[in-house]
């Protein structure tokens, strides 16, 4: 019986170590009579002082917090001095211009399906989310304790990803589906919902500005297998200002462009779970200065498509650096047409592919899908590398001989092109060491 005793009191001991540590994300925070569960004090209703009843989850208020739910239906400044929670999706109205201090932290509850908390800008309305070098915007999930003029927590790293959903923009210009229809709805979001539509005929289309900002954590399931990008652009006109973004820990792609015209520059990605950039439905701006940085369950680097419908879109990729793991350096799918140049890629052990009989004919003779000044410091053998899958192995060779000759097989510690790596100093990756390459 003592031995029965005996082993009680350590499985009990056992068990009591565990909830401990499941509790840590909550910093010890628990009231008498909470839970915490996957990082989230969970308490009876109602919550104890202190604290708020979200989602059935008991979230800590302190005075600075200021709960966001639902449409937003006249102009509104976010400021920097209160920490902004997202309580499932906040959508920006059209006519309507949300504005975003610098320094601004905004925090997403956790929560799947209907309960995915992001920040939907609608089409016609504006977002001017303008942080700087030195007061970035972060999104980032309830769990993370980051606090008001932090520029990280402590408690959560690149491997913590779908604790919340992430930030998506619709506009006004071109994209190029199946039908050749003029506007879309972006994925995840119900067919009920006009929010959720995408896409026009007005490629100078204006969303507003949104510079020196980081999204991590993302990711949320919002149906099945169907979770939300970092940062989702569909159909953007080039009257949009994008650049200094980050997306860091994101379950899905890192940035996702479905058609439109926008232009954006000084992108990092760092450990999605799936494409760090995919390009879908004739996207035809042009990213420059871009880096990605592979984590352990990351699958592209690129992953290109081409136009749905009829109408061609031809895009822009220059000055990238692109740091793989286990992950595919880039596929080029269902007729890919874009010219991407001076990229310098490192660190993968995967394959570079045509996939369909119109990408290759894009790049060998169409002149569609340019692909020049690329430089690959890899131990590889060039023949495992560059696969030219939608033609015959004569085709796979002339895409080698091709490559051969517009761009430099490295053993290089480090390319002569690839991106600018020093604007990227206010990033989180830069604080947390990922871009010391």
């Amino acid at each position: 019986m003592n031995n029965l005793k005996s082993l009680l009191f350590s499985i009990l001991a056992v068990l009591a170590v565990s909830v401990f540590q499941s509790c840590d994300p909550c910093d010890g925070e628990v009231p008498t009579g909470c839970e915490c569960q996957e990082g989230i004090v969970v308490c009876p209703d109602p919550c104890p002082t202190g604290y708020s009843t979200i989602n059935g989850s008991c979230v800590s208020i302190d005075g600075n917090e200021s709960i966001k739910t639902g449409l937003i239906t006249s102009d509104v400044t976010w400021s920097a001095d209160t920490i902004h929670v997202l309580e499932g999706k906040v959508v920006v109205s059209d006519g309507v211009t949300l504005t975003i201090e610098a320094g601004t932290i905004i925090k997403g509850l956790a929560g799947e399906g209907s309960l995915a908390s992001a920040l939907i800008v609608a089409r016609g309305a504006t977002i001017n989310a303008n942080g700087t070098a030195t007061n970035p915007i972060v999104m980032t999930t309830i769990l993370d304790n980051i606090q008001k003029g932090e520029a990280m927590g402590t408690n959560l790293d690149e491997a913590d990803n779908g604790k919340w959903g992430g930030l998506i923009v619709l506009g006004k210009a071109p994209i190029s589906v199946d039908g050749d229809a003029v506007e879309a709805r972006i994925e995840g979001i119900p067919a009920s919902e006009t929010y959720g539509l995408y896409g026009g005929t007005s490629a100078n289309d204006n969303s507003g500005s949104i510079t020196y900002i980081s999204v991590r954590h993302g990711g949320a399931l919002i149906g099945e297998g169907n979770e939300i990008n970092g940062i989702t652009l569909g159909g953007v006109g080039n009257g949009t200002v994008i650049n200094h973004i980050e997306v860091v820990a994101n379950s899905d792609d890192g940035v996702e462009f479905f058609g439109g015209t926008v232009n954006a520059s000084n992108i990092v990605v760092w450990a999605q779970g799936d494409d760090a950039y995919d390009i879908d439905q004739a996207y035809s701006g042009t990213i420059d200065n871009f880096v990605y940085i592979a984590g352990a369950d990351s699958d592209h680097g690129m992953e290109i498509d081409g136009p749905e419908g009829t109408a061609d879109g031809q895009f822009t990729m220059t000055n990238g650096t692109m740091k793989g793991l286990s992950a595919e350096y880039a596929d080029f799918r269902e007729g890919t047409q874009a010219s991407i140049t001076d990229v310098y890629w490192f660190n993968f052990n995967s394959d570079f592919e045509l996939d369909d009989a119109v990408t290759s004919a894009n790049y060998h003779t169409n002149n569609k899908l340019i692909l020049t000044g690329m430089e690959f410091n890899t131990t590889q053998m060039v023949a495992d590398i560059f696969k030219d899958t939608g033609g015959s192995m004569s085709d796979s060779t002339s895409f080698i001989m091709q490559m051969d000759t517009d761009n430099s097989i490295v053993t290089a510690a480090s390319g002569t092109v690839g991106a600018d790596t020093s604007v990227f100093g206010w990033t989180y990756a830069t604080l947390k060491g990922a871009l010391n390459f």
